[in-house]
């Protein structure tokens, strides 16, 4: 796995006379998306504990991203430590929030993070609320309400869905404050620290958790292919692809292909492990999408140039 990481790798950061092609850059974002919505089936296709899975995937993702990405080995500043913080707690809230409730859950109530990140921008950035964002928000709410209106029933791969529920809506906030703090370094001018920030970020995870993932009672050849699945194609290789890609597409469509993530990760998990959400969930995580990209095509038609 890693010697055909390397090579794509290779291929990818190499191919520097194709950066100006359209569908280049938009079939990077969407392999990216496409990869990064099979972590909820892989992170369910491992036996080690939830505490190990997190540890160790962020511990190889943040090699691969040193090793492949030259920008993620420069421009380290004291002001990326919160920001890899924030980072580094959703990483490991989206592992733990996976373990108990179903994929589908637990990335939709993870895209909630552009409420908060409204609600956050007066704050820390100084960024009014518009009026079109009080429907958005409402919208937003009605989804979330609706995750929690029925009862699902617990399953082999979702065997604790209200507490990982739970546990995805903090992952949604971490996420928000992760998206501020990389807009907060780019008014700063450091905007070219995101992805040393983000190479942190999994550092920073791997570490926090150590002391619960150990000792490792047993691993097996199926775990070890799962982790290296996870670190270096799931998150490095993804990383690649979308640094690569999102330089060159407008931030209203790149939002757009990104939402692939979301809307085939229940797909994945249904296809490995039969899992299906309830009808409930499936309504909050329509809502949910849908009120965000149409939120995100209103801000795109009244920005002012």
């Amino acid at each position: 796995a890693w010697s055909l990481a390397s090579q794509l790798f290779g291929v990818w950061s190499s191919s520097s006379q194709m950066e100006s092609s359209p569908v280049r850059n938009r079939l990077l974002l969407v392999c990216a998306a496409a990869l990064f919505s099979t972590g909820g089936a892989a992170l369910k296709a491992i036996s080690l504990t939830p505490w190990q899975v997190a540890s160790f995937r962020s511990a190889i993702a943040s090699a691969v991203l040193l090793a492949a990405l030259p920008e993620a080995r420069r421009a380290w500043k004291w002001p990326i430590v919160p920001v890899s913080a924030a980072y580094a707690a959703t990483l490991v809230l989206f592992v733990l929030s996976n373990r108990l409730t179903t994929a589908a859950d637990a990335i939709f109530l993870q895209s909630t993070a552009p409420l908060y990140l409204l609600l956050l921008g007066p704050l820390l950035l100084r960024e009014p609320i518009r009026a079109g964002d009080a429907l958005y928000m409402l919208a937003v709410l009605g989804g979330i309400v609706l995750f929690f209106l029925g009862t699902e029933k617990p399953v082999a791969t979702a065997p604790d869905p209200r507490h990982g529920n739970m546990l995805a809506l903090g992952s949604g906030i971490t996420y928000a404050l992760m998206l501020a703090g990389f807009r907060w370094l780019t008014l700063r001018g450091h905007g070219s620290s995101t992805l040393a920030a983000t190479a942190l970020g999994n550092a920073i995870a791997a570490v926090a958790v150590l002391p619960m993932a150990l000792p490792v009672a047993r691993v097996t050849v199926s775990d070890v292919a799962v982790l290296l699945y996870l670190g270096v194609v799931q998150v490095g290789l993804a990383y690649v692809l979308l640094t690569r890609g999102i330089r060159h597409v407008p931030a209203v469509e790149a939002t757009t292909l990104l939402m692939i993530e979301p809307a085939m990760s229940p797909f994945w998990a249904w296809l490995v492990h039969g899992e299906r959400p309830a009808m409930w969930a499936l309504a909050g995580g329509a809502v949910i999408l849908g009120a965000t990209l149409i939120n995100t095509w209103h801000h795109a038609r009244t920005r002012k140039p």
